[in-house]
């Protein structure tokens, strides 16, 4: 027994032109798809404002009713990552610095007036006030931001599926429907900000 040869096939190369025109396609269709949505930016800041209203969404949930062993205080970065501009600068403005200084007044001299369910909400408008420009403007507008983005709900989604005991659970389980549309609606805006950086 010697030694066996062994010899490259020859659809190789032409395997390899399939996949580079399939995946030059895949490209001309999501731009087509970038452009029908009206943009970039318009696609992008739309999915940043149900991002935001679907993880503060799932806040209330788990205030009132979704009450669960999963780290949902991760919920915050997230809303921080994904904040529509907008919004962002007006509560880092004044307007925050005011509901900063009158949150931490109550918790530190009147905790029996301060409720429990304020203290996500205050601690999101603490990190917008106090956070460093590095945080606030170069990771929330970078790729970094929406990766960050992408694990929390990532993240998110795999625990509410093990905790509801499997992906089928979590939809027929009670409030299992909308708990689970609000993580994978976490989910849109980070997969479509990355695909429109790629692309």
């Amino acid at each position: 027994m010697g030694r066996m040869n062994y010899f490259a096939m020859k659809t190789d190369e032409e395997t390899a032109e399939l996949l580079n025109s399939d995946f030059n396609e895949l490209k001309i269709a999501a731009k087509k798809l970038i452009n029908h949505m009206g943009g970039v930016g318009f696609g992008t800041s739309f999915l940043k404002w149900v991002a935001s209203f679907a993880a503060i969404y799932l806040l209330i949930l788990d205030r009132t009713n979704w009450r669960t062993n999963m780290l949902t205080s991760l919920l915050i970065p997230y809303i921080f990552f994904s904040f529509p501009s907008v919004l962002f600068r007006f509560l880092r403005g004044e307007v925050g610095k005011w509901i900063a200084f009158i949150a931490v007044v109550l918790r530190l001299f009147f905790p029996r007036h301060f409720p429990d369910w304020l203290e996500m909400p205050g601690s999101l408008i603490l990190l917008l006030v106090v956070s460093p420009n590095l945080f606030a403007h170069t990771l929330r507008d970078n790729w970094i931001g929406v990766a960050i983005c992408l694990a929390i709900g990532c993240y998110l989604l795999q625990e509410h599926i093990r905790a509801s005991g499997g992906f089928r659970n979590s939809f027929t389980q009670s409030h299992g429907i909308s708990n689970t549309m609000g993580i994978i609606l976490l989910l849109v805006f980070p997969i479509w900000a990355l695909v429109t950086r790629v692309v």
